[in-house]
Parts: C-alpha cells; sequence; structure tokens
C-alpha cells in the first residue's frame, strides 16, 4: 500500500515537473529576469456533471448541478468536474480551491438571459459567469465555449449600428435615450427590468469570468465570447496562465475587453486568438488610493498571441495608479486593431511604468496610430496649470519598442500629453508603412526613434 501511494507521488511529481517546464521555455532571452508563472496544483480526481443532474439540453438550468458537483468537489479537496458535449444553461458558477472545469469540445456553458438569476447576494450587481474568490489552484480547461450572453445586458451605440442592426435591437423592446444615440436593453419583450432605470441595469452587469485575489489560475484552451463586460478579468492574482484560448464579440460590443490584467503578478499570456469589441490584451492596476493599495502588474510574459479587431492591440490603461513593472510583450501580430500598441491615461488614473520591453510585433491594416500615447483618456483638462501634474499624474517612461513591421496605420507615432508624463520612451529598428501621417508627437514627449523607417505611398 506504501509502495502505491510513493509511486502515485512519484508520478504526480514527474507529471508536474514537466508541465513547468514545457512553461519555462516560454522564459528564455528575456530583457531581464523575470518570476516563472506556477501551474494549479489539481487532484487526479473526476466527475461529470451529468451525475449531479446536468442536462445538455440547452433548455434546463444548471445552476443546482453546478453547484453540488462544486460542493462534491471541494468536501473531496478538489478535482476535475468535466462538461460533457452539450448545451448547458445556467446562472453563475462559483469556482473552489483545487477545481478544474473542464469542458469537452462541443459542450457550451450559456449563461442565463434572466437577470434576476445572476444578480449577487447582496444585490448590488451582477454576478460573474464564472468566478472564484481567495481561491488557490483554479483552472478551466478543455476545447469548449463559455457563452457570456451579453446582448441581455449591454448597452449599444447607434454610431455603431447599421440601420438593420439597430432595427434588430429595436425589435426586442428595450429603451432608446432622449437624444437617441444609445440603446439600453430594458425592459425587454420577454425580461423585465430589474433596476430603477435602463441605464443602471446596464451599470451592473459583470464580466463573464473573473477571478479575485487567487493564486495559481489557469485558462486553457476554451473559447470565451459575447460577455457582458469584459471576457476574461483575473484581478488581484498571483500566478496566472492563460494559454490558447479564443476570446470574441462583436466589433461594435460596448466595453467588450479580451483579456484585461488587474494588479496581477507572475502572469503568461500565449498563443490565444482574440476578436473584439474594446481593448485586446489590456493591462490595468486601479485608479487612485485603490490603484496605489492593489500594487502594479508585476513580471508579466506576453508572447505568441493574435488579436484582429479590437481598440488596442496591446495596452497599458487607463486606470496605471498602481504602476506597471517589468512586462514583456513579444512574438505577437495585431490585425485590423484600431491601434497597435496603445497607452493611455489621465491625471486621475496614472502611475509609473518601469521596465517595459515590447518587441518582434508584426501589424497589418491598423485603422489608426501603429504606436499611441496619451494622458487625456475621458479627461481633456490638465489639471494645476501647463504641466497638469497631480499625485496621479501618467508617468509613461522606460519602455523599449524594438523590431517592428507595420502595414498600413493612418499615423505612425502618435504621443500627446501633459509636461512630463511621456519621456524616455525608445522605438528602435522599425518599418511603419502609414497613410496620413509619419509621426504626431507633441514637443513635450521624450521620444526617441532610432532605425525607424516611415514610409507612405509614392505620390
Amino acid at each position: 500500500m506504501k509502495k502505491t501511494i510513493i509511486l502515485a507521488l512519484l508520478l504526480t511529481l514527474l507529471t508536474t515537473a514537466k508541465a513547468q517546464q514545457k512553461y519555462a521555455n516560454y522564459y528564455t532571452n528575456l530583457p531581464k529576469p523575470m518570476a516563472q508563472a506556477q501551474e494549479p496544483n489539481i487532484p487526479d480526481y473526476a466527475i461529470s456533471l451529468k451525475d449531479y443532474g446536468g442536462k445538455g439540453d440547452g433548455l434546463t438550468l444548471n445552476t443546482e448541478a453546478f453547484r453540488q458537483a462544486i460542493a462534491h468537489l471541494t468536501a473531496k479537496g478538489g478535482g476535475h468536474l468535466n462538461v460533457p458535449d452539450g448545451i448547458y444553461l445556467t446562472a453563475a458558477i462559483t469556482l473552489g480551491s483545487h477545481i478544474d472545469l473542464h469542458l469537452s469540445k462541443n459542450a457550451i456553458i450559456v449563461m442565463t438571459p434572466e437577470k434576476k438569476d445572476m444578480i449577487r447576494k447582496d444585490g448590488k450587481r451582477s454576478a460573474p459567469g464564472i468566478s472564484a474568490e481567495d481561491c488557490t489552484d483554479i483552472s478551466v480547461t478543455g476545447e469548449g465555449i463559455i457563452d457570456g450572453n451579453g446582448e441581455w445586458w449591454r448597452p449599444v451605440k447607434r454610431s455603431k449600428m447599421s440601420d438593420v442592426e439597430w432595427k434588430t435591437y429595436l425589435s426586442k423592446g428595450g429603451t432608446v435615450s432622449k437624444d437617441g444615440t444609445m440603446w439600453y436593453p430594458a425592459p425587454l419583450k420577454h425580461l423585465a427590468q430589474i433596476t430603477e432605470s435602463p441605464e443602471k441595469e446596464t451599470n451592473i452587469r459583470e464580466d463573464v469570468v473573473r477571478f479575485t485575489d487567487c493564486q495559481r489560475v489557469m485558462l486553457k484552451g476554451v473559447t470565451v465570447l459575447n460577455s457582458p463586460r469584459f471576457h476574461v478579468h483575473p484581478v488581484t492574482c498571483t500566478d496566472v496562465i492563460i494559454d490558447g484560448i479564443n476570446v470574441r464579440c462583436d466589433w461594435n460590443v460596448q466595453n467588450g475587453d479580451g483579456i484585461d490584467l488587474s494588479s496581477c503578478k507572475r502572469c503568461l499570456v500565449v498563443n490565444n486568438t482574440l476578436n473584439v469589441g474594446d481593448d485586446g490584451i489590456c493591462m490595468k492596476s486601479g485608479s487612485g488610493e485603490k490603484g496605489l493599495k492593489d500594487g502594479p502588474c508585476e513580471d508579466i510574459l506576453i508572447q505568441g498571441n493574435t488579436v484582429f479587431h479590437a481598440h488596442g492591440g496591446f495596452v497599458i490603461g487607463s486606470d496605471v495608479s498602481g504602476g506597471m513593472k517589468n512586462i514583456v510583450v513579444r512574438d505577437n501580430r495585431f490585425c485590423m486593431t484600431d491601434i497597435g500598441l496603445r497607452f493611455k491615461s489621465n491625471i486621475d488614473r496614472g502611475g509609473k511604468t518601469e521596465d517595459i520591453y515590447i518587441s518582434h510585433i508584426y501589424m497589418t491594416d491598423i485603422a489608426n496610430a501603429a504606436i499611441f500615447f496619451e494622458t487625456t483618456y475621458e479627461n481633456n483638462k490638465l489639471k494645476d496649470g501647463a504641466e497638469g501634474q497631480t499625485k496621479f499624474s501618467p508617468n509613461f517612461q522606460d519602455i523599449h519598442i524594438s523590431d517592428i513591421v507595420c502595414r498600413g496605420c493612418k499615423t505612425g507615432i502618435y504621443a500627446k500629453g501633459g509636461d512630463g508624463m511621456i519621456h524616455d520612451i525608445d522605438v528602435e529598428r522599425a518599418n511603419i508603412f502609414y497613410t496620413d501621417k509619419a509621426t504626431d508627437i507633441g514637443s513635450n514627449c521624450g521620444i526617441r526613434l532610432k532605425d525607424v523607417v516611415l514610409k507612405t505611398f509614392d505620390m
């Protein structure tokens, strides 16, 4: 018996070591040392959702089946919850420590459109579709799909809709703003309004996948789509691996960010494909005093990803008060994003960036700027005089961008901000084909260009 237990432990350690070695390969040839993200530890024990009454018929609400299955795994010390082929309608799913939610290829988890069933116990806002808080060793894996059913929550802008699309939204019911510029999905023909106003109802919507204050988190292989708000959002987590997932929603989805890391440490974001309505891969660290308390995004490696439509392929901001430290972004491609590399903040949300290294980025058909800095995002007034300095002024500095190829953008490099807010930025070895302006850089912005080729059409 003892020999069997020892053999099982040795096999577990060997398997873990091989997996860690696989991810260690990403951490070679870095510009400076970086702590490696660690994988979650999931016990080798598995159950099926169907054993707890789960029905993949697209009609049955599976909230209780998920709850019972996760409770069973928790009592056993963790394991794998397998979701077989089928469409599983459910309200919010809360994971626990040492649990893997594994979706088979034809498994689709769909969040219920019944908004009242998605409200948190405190009644203040909706719950994330899949979440965990203060947990360790969590994963969501497999080839299946997680559908946030976000069209029942999100407002839409008339300016982003064709006439046909706008009429489709109006046919659902909802409310149009007095000026005719916004449509709110409340009340709807088949769903009652659950708050005092349609505007408030859209303000309580949540992310589809959100982990808060967790350690050793992994998302691998799954598709996450159609979120009410952000799609994948780890917040103040440590050791996060996001590998080979697909994130998608329509191009005009309001606040439809793809992958957002908020004040997270030791993260690896690799081999993912995104096509979303807002920022693609975005780093945040809070605003104001809360951002300072939560701390920076630190030791982040982002490699081998593809971003199609997004407001920015790789983004820092707009909330940066906790700072950014030791972030490497390399070997990524952005096709048809609004902006390629986007750095945005304002005087109430800013913070300091340190040791940011971005290299080997390949971009095509960028609608606006290939490289973009702004310090007046959603706040065009610089306070306290010309310099506009406050406790939370942006401090974009120590950013090193190299080996960039962009075929098609409106402006090559754009930078505008208050005095002392954009400085010590290096752009080296870049080929950029633009259609309007080579550069639009403020005289008070410190951006050094070396071996940068900026070309447009021959006239």
